[in-house]
Formats: structure tokens, C-alpha cells, sequence
């Protein structure tokens, strides 16, 4: 889903300001993941966050809010240093997947890591950049996020 209002998205691709304003994102997931549990056709069954770049940091913010809500966590490319303190009260399971040829990426996730006090792995794509643009990458990136999902939802998070 997209965080930003279409407008939103204008000014942002001018300014680049709203992609940093990892709280507006963060509780735009919040909202979200509350009106999935309160809409009848999907309130029995389980929520996780798979965010990229930036919407990695929100996602973990988001995540560490609802940890009763929330099954897991996927971040791809992502900036979980963004997500600051939260990082220290994530309680769900959480995959960081970082390309090897993106070097400042990969040493702020390494980081981010140790802070998590919830179940947590880092994924390395050999060779890939930022964007996963390289053949077999994002393929690569989509069998462990479905892997890790499917993992931890095997029964739903709320009864």
C-alpha cells in the first residue's frame, strides 16, 4: 500500500521530505493494521509489515507499537537505523535483507540488528545493489520474505 496521498507524493517527489518522516509513515501503518483487525473479512487473520528503504524504519516504529497485532517484519533495502529507539522495543520476528554491493546499507542494518531484542536475522543478497535491480535478485528477496511470513503465521496472531 502506498503511505503517501497523491499529493503527498508530488511535494515528496520534489522535496524528498515525507519519505523521512518516518513517524507520518509509522502511523499511517498503525492505521491501517487497525482497520484490517476491525474489518470482518480480515480481522482473523495475521498482519505483517514488509517495508522498503525508508518504510523498513516505519515499519519496525509500526511494529514495535503492535506487537499484539503485528506476526512479523520484513525489511528490504530498508533503514531500520531510522527507526531509532523503537528498535529497542521490537517483539516480533524480524528478516533485515540487504544487497552486498550496498555497502552503507548493509553496515547501518548490521547495527540495527544488535539493537533488536526480538527473534531477528539479516539476509545478505550476494552482489545486489539498493534496488535489487539485478537478475534473480528481488526473486531472491520475495522466496525469504515468504519463507520468513510463512513461518511465523501459521495460525492467526488474534482469536
Amino acid at each position: 500500500m502506498d503511505l503517501l496521498t497523491a499529493d503527498e507524493e508530488t511535494v515528496d517527489l520534489r522535496t524528498a521530505e515525507l519519505r523521512f518522516d518516518i513517524d507520518l509513515l509509522a502511523r499511517r501503518l498503525v492505521g491501517a493494521a487497525r482497520w484490517l483487525t476491525e474489518e470482518p473479512a480480515t480481522a482473523r487473520l495475521p498482519i505483517g509489515y514488509f517495508g522498503a528503504s525508508t518504510g523498513g524504519g516505519a515499519a519496525l516504529v509500526a511494529a514495535a507499537e503492535q506487537p499484539q497485532t503485528i506476526g512479523a517484519v520484513v525489511s528490504r533495502g530498508g533503514r531500520p537505523d531510522l527507526a531509532g529507539d523503537a528498535l529497542l522495543r521490537v517483539a516480533v520476528p524480524t528478516l533485515l535483507i540487504v544487497g552486498g554491493d550496498d555497502r552503507l546499507v548493509l553496515d547501518l542494518n548490521q547495527q540495527a540488528l544488535q539493537r533488536i531484542p526480538a527473534e531477528k536475522r539479516l539476509e545478505v543478497i550476494p552482489d545486489a545493489t539498493h534496488l535489487f535491480e539485478e537478475p534473480g535478485a528481488l526473486e531472491r528477496v520475495a522466496a525469504l520474505a515468504t519463507d520468513w511470513f510463512t513461518r511465523h503465521f501459521t495460525s492467526p496472531v488474534r482469536t
